[in-house]
């Protein structure tokens, strides 16, 4: 009975489906992929999933609180003078969206895909390619945020947010969420050994700590800070360090437009890649 059921539900969706544009990838059903990874924290790794969380806390307190002291107050360029603490905190904002967002979008994808062989086990249903991207990006996004808004509950309260403007913070580590998670699963579906997915915390590392987020960009020779402008941790840092400053401008429209470009960009070389892997 159960499977005659679940049969007729399979039917009544690919009916409903025939003939609309993108029905080959799409059945409008991202949010159940959701729905399992939430039945799977829920049954087996909430803590690892809360853990990322704790490592810019660390940073906040060794360098904002302890090399703080030593350093005092600073600004970047037409930026306001604040506490050494202050100026990192938008940094490590971002840093927490970019590490929940990458942490499933790599590891867990790369397990998902090679070793529990799960969407080979999707692709097999009514759901399509770009459901299952959109389900496991979104995944995703929802741990980066978790972290952000933790990280953000813990600087609040330290006087380390100098406007309510930083409530548009969280809405924004979500869009820095989604372009991290969608370029690192666009970047996993390619990678085949676990020593490839090493390389990529490799780059991450430098880029950690090149963009800005423990020293103002302006101390940087001049053709290094228009690399680093590119970066997508910087463009993220910036965009939080506006508004946790409440320094509103026109600036921020580019980097909302940069992230715009990362996620579609993303989302679409990791459809085109999943029908290419399980839908030979």
């Amino acid at each position: 009975m159960i499977t005659q059921l679940v049969f007729a539900s399979a039917v009544e969706i690919a009916e409903r489906r025939s003939g609309r544009r993108g029905a080959s990838v799409y059945a409008g059903r991202p949010w159940a992929l959701i729905q399992r990874n939430l039945f799977a924290l829920r049954t087996s790794n909430a803590l690892v999933f809360f853990s990322g969380f704790v490592e810019p806390v660390f940073y906040l307190l060794a360098f904002g609180f302890g090399l703080g002291n030593v350093i005092g107050s600073v600004h970047e360029a037409g930026g306001p003078r604040v506490s050494y603490a202050a100026f990192i905190a938008p940094a490590l904002l971002a840093t927490s969206a970019m590490n929940g967002a990458l942490a499933d979008s790599t590891w867990n994808v790369f397990f998902k895909m090679h070793y529990a062989k799960f969407y080979n086990a999707v692709m097999s249903t009514s759901l399509g390619a770009l459901d299952t991207a959109l389900g496991e990006i979104g995944w995703a996004v929802i741990r980066g945020l978790a972290y952000a808004i933790g990280f953000l509950a813990v600087v609040s309260p330290l006087g380390l947010v100098h406007s309510w403007w930083a409530l548009l913070a969280i809405p924004a580590a979500g869009i820095v969420a989604f372009g991290f998670a969608a370029a690192g699963m666009a970047i996993t579906s390619y990678l085949t050994s676990h020593q490839q997915l090493n390389w990529v915390n490799f780059l991450l590392l430098p880029m950690f700590l090149f963009s800005g987020a423990f020293f103002p960009l302006d101390r940087y020779p001049w053709f290094a800070q228009q690399v680093i402008h590119a970066l997508p941790l910087w463009q993220a840092i910036a965009m939080l360090r506006s508004l946790m400053f409440g320094e509103l401008d026109i600036a921020l429209l580019g980097h909302v437009a940069y992230f715009a470009v990362f996620i579609v960009v993303g989302v679409t070389f990791t459809t085109r890649r999943l029908n290419a892997l399980f839908l030979r």
